[in-house]
């Protein structure tokens, strides 16, 4: 059966289910609803009523995701993404991707199609990684241990165990992929970034996932009155930090990939008085890319850089890595249905990587899954400035749609 152009979403439905969404822990244009918060329940359960609304079978589980399923007894695609956001965040970052969702369950139940089309779709918890990165996800996949779990915690020091209690989840049921019944993964989000609003293009065909790695460096000299010991006789912790930085930038740009980036994050300096010498600094590097030989490179040369600066001996130099997160290619079938769908209405598109984590990593280890990337106005997003248009946002569900259409067209 040739299901293509079968499937037409009602924009002000999906608006207006985006707008309700973004009153629950709104902040001028943005919004809070960190994980676990009463902002965050609240949003949980209105998606909760939203998808029992819309005649889906919906659940909340163990962590907090909340599911709304269609055919529960065929093959589905999982479209998922997150409601959680960072502290002060943007309305759309993880909300777009879940109202996606649920809407193109609801245009399938309207069409017809409910004994041909299966569909899950999931708000993970904590994605932001307010307790634990990607909590509901890795949940689900059976990724996470019982020792993980008790071991997360946000920045205010609440144990995730405590948090999941005292929200009423503990004795919700548990919800797990089923590789046998779940075909493949599909998320929808905003890009976070500036490339498709720089190239006009309304769709992103995610590539992959990049990879990150992250190293804290530590230095250690000597603190030492900054008006009294000659330049040539101090153990400047501070100043080594500064030219280790200088270096590092030129030697990741000499051993880059296509889409490497890197980021000094972080920099102290002890005791951080103005006039005493530094006697020690702490650093945070970031390398990201889509090749994990590309990162490999770079991660040589980071540790090259380090040993060559311990031969002086004035200093103590010390690199340690604390991410390792590994490359997640998207699966190309399900790319070329989504190419196939922007292609279907005259959508202009592009292939392009991924440099933010998502949900959609996770699942990539599991099972085929591919994502979809709108355009982010000035590339804002983790933030109250961040936006899109009404019309890419339409355009955005109407291709995901599609792609629905190309995996059960036979």
């Amino acid at each position: 059966m040739d299901l293509r152009g079968q499937l037409k979403i009602k924009p002000d439905r999906l608006m207006r289910d985006l707008r309700d969404l973004a009153k629950i822990g709104k902040l001028t244009t943005g919004v809070s609803r960190t994980s676990l918060s009463n902002a965050d329940l609240e949003a949980r359960h209105w998606l909760l009523k939203r998808m029992a609304d819309a005649g889906l079978k919906s659940t909340i589980d163990t962590v907090g995701n909340v599911h709304g399923q269609i055919n529960t007894d065929a093959k589905s695609v999982i479209i998922g993404s997150h409601t959680d956001s960072v502290p002060v965040g943007g309305w759309l970052d993880g909300s777009l991707g879940v109202i996606y969702g649920l809407e193109i369950a609801r245009t399938v139940l309207e069409a017809g199609y409910e004994n041909t089309i299966g569909i899950h779709a999931i708000s993970f918890m904590d994605e932001e990684g307010t307790y634990l990165a990607c909590l509901g996800s890795r949940k689900f996949c059976q990724e996470l241990s019982d020792d993980e779990i008790a071991d997360g915690q946000n920045p205010a020091g609440e144990q995730l165990a405590h948090a999941l209690d005292r929200a009423g989840l503990t004795s919700n049921p548990e919800i797990f992929l089923d590789s046998n019944a779940h075909i493949a993964y599909l998320e929808a989000h905003i890009e976070q970034g500036p490339r498709l609003e720089a190239e006009r293009k309304a769709i992103g065909i995610v590539t992959g996932i990049v990879g990150i790695r992250r190293f804290r460096l530590e230095i250690r000299g000597e603190a030492d009155h900054a008006g009294t010991v000659p330049m040539s006789m101090r153990k400047d912790a501070g100043t080594a930090a500064i030219r280790f930085s200088h270096r590092f930038l030129e030697t990741v740009e000499g051993c880059k990939g296509a889409d490497s980036v890197w980021n000094v994050g972080f920099v102290n300096f002890e005791p951080g008085a103005a006039n005493v010498v530094p006697a020690k600094a702490e650093l945070l590097y970031e390398i990201r890319d889509l090749d994990a030989v590309v990162l490999d490179r770079m991660e040589s040369a980071i540790h090259d850089l380090c040993e060559t600066a311990n031969q002086t001996g004035l200093l103590q130099y010390e690199i340690t890595k604390t991410i390792d997160i590994t490359p997640s290619a998207m699966d190309s079938a399900l790319s070329n249905n989504i190419l196939d769908a922007a292609k279907n209405i005259g959508s202009p598109h592009m292939m392009m990587p991924s440099g933010a984590g998502h949900d959609a990593m996770v699942f990539a280890r599991h099972i085929p899954s591919a994502m979809l990337f709108i355009p982010s106005i000035k590339g804002k997003s983790h933030s109250e400035a961040e936006d899109t248009s009404e019309k890419d946002i339409i355009v955005g569900c109407q291709v995901l749609a599609g792609s629905i259409e190309g995996i059960f067209s036979t």
